[in-house]
């Protein structure tokens, strides 16, 4: 780093890396609580101006901590600096506990032998299935190909678009008409 100033972010930033390396080398908890005293509070705002209640801000801080503190091996500070790496984790835990809020509670599974489904029940999913297939043969090759790959393969659009090679916009104007073509056949 020949004739670079060093400055006071660099400086900073330097020493945040170093403190992070002494979590992952050395469990150090005096790095660890300098850390936790300068970004708790910040990943806490953050999270509150992003949306998150109080309680879930702080649940969330205490996550990134947490995982701050067990994968401080993985920073990688030639990719992102420090801040980024924690507010990262942050904005990516904040997703995840909304996620795990947003799910139903899992309804009581039933016990002891189900009863036998109704014979016409059984027949009329096995004639829609078969009507299905049918048209999803049907549809012209460039269609199919994006419904099985959507729906079947459970991609999303954009893995599809990395897959293909093809636009966005056209895998979904191209599912929505195929979309359209099954309606049409099925009713």
């Amino acid at each position: 780093m020949r004739g670079k100033t060093v400055t006071a972010h660099d400086n900073t930033e330097a020493q945040w890396i170093a403190r992070i390396a002494a979590v992952a080398q050395d469990q150090d908890r005096k790095a660890f609580a300098e850390i936790f005293r300068h970004f708790a509070p910040r990943v806490k705002a953050f999270l509150m101006k992003s949306g998150a209640d109080e309680s879930l801000a702080e649940e969330c801080m205490q996550d990134v901590m947490a995982t701050l503190w067990h994968k401080a091996h993985m920073y990688d500070p030639s990719r992102a600096s420090a801040a980024t790496w924690i507010f990262t984790i942050a904005r990516n835990r904040k997703i995840d506990l909304l996620r795990r809020y947003a799910r139903p509670d899992p309804e009581e599974l039933p016990w002891g032998p189900e009863a036998a489904p109704d014979q016409a029940d059984v027949i009329a999913l096995q004639q829609d299935s078969t009507r299905l297939v049918q048209a999803i043969a049907k549809l012209p090759e460039k269609q199919r190909m994006l419904i099985q790959r959507a729906y079947f393969g459970d991609l999303t659009h954009a893995e599809i678009a990395a897959e293909t090679g093809l636009p966005l916009g056209t895998i979904k104007s191209r599912i929505r008409l195929a979309l359209d073509r099954l309606r049409h056949s099925m009713s």
